[in-house]
């Protein structure tokens, strides 16, 4: 049996081959179809970007990516790593670091000169980078630790401010640049995201309606997995007229597999209804981040 220490390096291990991945991913896509496209990504990488593209337009001249960026991070990592939690912020610190490295040692490279395919693909490619990144417990920087910050520790919802300051950069960066690449930006964040939903859970929620004969035990089940509480709705089968217990918890998506796995093997008869939670009002347990 391993013992926690072997864990913790296995954990630790693992986390970091994601997170380099992640980078390598990262600073490929910036080099290739971002660089191609002369897009601006959203957050603190498309911040960095526009003063590159700012400083070669004004003195021909382009500041290393990872000096901008880790400046531009700078406060970030702090509140980060004070109010967040701290494997969290050095993984993350790993990532800003590396693929920043990595985009100032590589190439450019045109993989094709059709905007709408860098838009799309670079896109893409950007959202597995930040899937993985997530995966393994930390962020690329920037607009994150700030949208994690506000959401986690203050209940605010950051989203319309985030969206306001990629306005003013896609702003500057059609003004100077051409409108062609603003808007070419636009289709790129727009697929980022809508990929990123789709694929990363954590922050999503789903609500389970369970009808149950062993109400205690499945309770106890959804509680050590998720540390969700439940509520017991006491119901009558319209068909056969009997009593019946229907436990009403709400729990994150990403949770939803394991809970339904060990719900089965409590109760093979139980009948589970999910349905997917929009919006939520009220305390709810989030994992914090280590």
């Amino acid at each position: 049996m391993k013992t926690k220490v072997e864990n913790a390096m296995l954990d630790t291990a693992k986390r970091t081959a994601m997170i380099l991945v992640a980078s390598v991913l990262m600073a490929v896509n910036l080099k290739t179809f971002v660089r191609t496209g002369g897009l601006i990504p959203g957050g603190f990488t498309g911040l960095t970007r526009l003063i590159q593209e700012i400083c070669e337009l004004l003195w021909d001249f382009e500041p290393p990516f990872t000096v901008i960026n880790l400046t531009l991070n700078a406060i970030p990592i702090v509140v980060s790593f004070k109010f967040i939690g701290k494997k969290f912020t050095m993984y993350s610190c790993l990532m800003i670091v590396v693929s920043g490295l990595i985009t100032d040692m590589i190439p450019s490279y045109a993989v094709t000169t059709d905007m709408l395919l860098v838009s799309v693909f670079g896109g893409l490619f950007n959202a597995i980078a930040m899937i993985i990144c997530l995966m393994a417990g930390a962020t690329a920087g920037g607009t994150d630790f700030i949208a994690i910050f506000l959401s986690e520790k203050m209940d605010i919802d950051s989203w319309n401010y985030i969206f306001a300051g990629n306005v003013v950069i896609l702003g500057i960066a059609g003004a100077l640049f051409g409108w062609d690449k603003a808007l070419y930006s636009i289709i790129f964040q727009f697929t980022s995201t809508q990929v990123l939903h789709a694929l990363h859970r954590r922050y999503q929620k789903q609500t389970l309606l369970i009808v149950t004969k062993k109400p205690d035990e499945v309770y106890k089940v959804i509680k050590e997995m998720t540390n969700h509480d439940a509520t017991l709705i006491k119901g009558e089968g319209c068909y056969m007229k009997q009593e019946c217990n229907i436990l009403y918890s709400v729990v994150g998506r990403d949770e939803v597999r394991k809970v339904l796995n060990r719900v089965r093997e409590t109760d093979p008869a139980a009948f589970v209804n999910m349905i997917r939670t929009e919006s939520l009002s009220g305390r709810f347990y989030q994992r914090p981040n280590d």
